[in-house]
């Protein structure tokens, strides 16, 4: 029990000074796509085009990430004794 209120202890400490980091950042860092790929493709003639899926709107991204979970979760539990075999063997 006490590690438990350590573990969330430590784990609201690390959120909460995330969260002041990020709140005393000005400004939004660009992401690779806009600083290197982009640079090159203009270089190259090309403008860079937006992907045909676009996560960055609503909660998309969100949707891809729960249903990548559920489907390893699936598999994870139909090959869960392969997995984790038993200590004891016969």
């Amino acid at each position: 029990m006490k590690k438990t209120l350590i573990a969330i202890f430590v784990v609201a400490i690390l959120a909460g000074m995330a969260y002041l980091i990020e709140r005393a950042t000005p400004e939004k860092y660009e992401g690779v796509d806009d600083t290197v790929v982009g640079k090159y493709a203009e270089e190259a003639g090309r403008a860079p085009w937006h992907p045909f899926i676009d996560t960055d709107k609503g909660d998309l991204l969100l949707f891809f990430f729960l249903a990548a979970g559920v489907f390893g979760g699936a598999v994870g539990g139909y090959c869960y004794r392969g997995l984790f075999p038993s200590k004891k063997q016969n």
